[in-house]
């Protein structure tokens, strides 16, 4: 993992979400309050938490991070606006509340801190994070989510766009194109990954691998929440959690409260 710099950081992370979707082939309706930063919160303090999380867990796995390890480079937010006919599509209602009122412009126009972005350095590798929220995405596609991690080897790239069929992908890119060992070194740490998750594997286009995982694997977001719950069942029942669970926590939550201050301040 390289170090990277504030302009040039070793670690990006970016999280694209929409207002308006449809859930289980119908509209999805969110409360009123929900465009309310004072009652939901801001962005830079809802998603980010998801980032910051990831770029602890996959920077310094199974590490303490401490608040002496983060230091916040500068942070930033910035509002979504919504026409009351948007408001009126993703909520079913025709006025705004009166607690909504303080956020509405002269032309009517509901203006919400929904975008956030946190610049900072962990165990002095600089990294980014940023939620963006729009109205609604283009036809046929949906949130999308995009990270880079450099080393000094090569760089890993999750791309989530078009190219992608909107589907989360991770690309491999050496950093060096002209180094002849890069594959037979990449194949060799392919099959420890084998070993664990057969089936597991990487095709080339040019200088650019991309990581190929079997459906198997593909249990969706929804099974994700089982999975977690089930690790933590397992904390609750053995008495196990990790020593570096609370403190790691705590971290995490310093990064984007300090970075919610220091966005306000701007």
């Amino acid at each position: 993992l390289q170090k990277g710099t504030p302009e040039d950081p070793a670690v990006t992370k970016e999280s694209v979400h929409h207002y308006s979707k449809v859930v289980s082939g119908a509209p999805l309706i969110r409360p009123a309050w929900f465009f309310d930063v004072e009652q939901q919160g801001e962005g830079i303090v809802d998603v980010t938490t998801h980032l910051v999380d990831l770029v602890q867990w996959e920077c310094f796995p199974e590490q303490i991070i401490n608040e002496s390890d983060i230091r916040i480079t500068n942070a930033r937010h910035w509002k979504t606006t919504l026409t009351p006919a948007q408001f009126q599509k993703v909520t079913n209602l025709t006025t705004y509340p009166d607690y909504l009122k303080k956020d509405v412009d002269g032309k009517g126009i509901l203006g919400v801190y929904a975008n956030g972005e946190i610049n900072y350095q962990i165990k002095g590798i600089n990294a980014k994070v940023s939620v963006i929220w729009n109205f609604e995405a283009p036809a046929g596609t949906g949130d999308t989510h995009f990270s880079i991690m450099k080393g000094s080897k090569a760089n890993l790239i999750i791309r989530q766009g078009k190219e992608e069929n909107y589907k989360p992908l991770l690309y491999i890119e050496p950093v060096n194109k002209d180094d002849k060992a890069f594959e037979s070194d990449l194949k060799g740490v392919l099959a420890k990954v084998q070993a664990k998750y057969p089936g597991v594997d990487v095709e080339r286009s040019g200088n650019v691998w991309t990581v190929v995982v079997p459906q198997e694997y593909h249990n969706g977001h929804e099974a994700h929440f089982g999975q977690v719950m089930e690790k933590y069942l397992e904390y609750l029942q053995n008495g196990n959690m990790p020593e570096w669970e609370v403190p790691n926590m705590i971290t995490k939550y310093f990064v984007t409260t300090q970075a919610l201050e220091i966005a306000r301040e701007e």
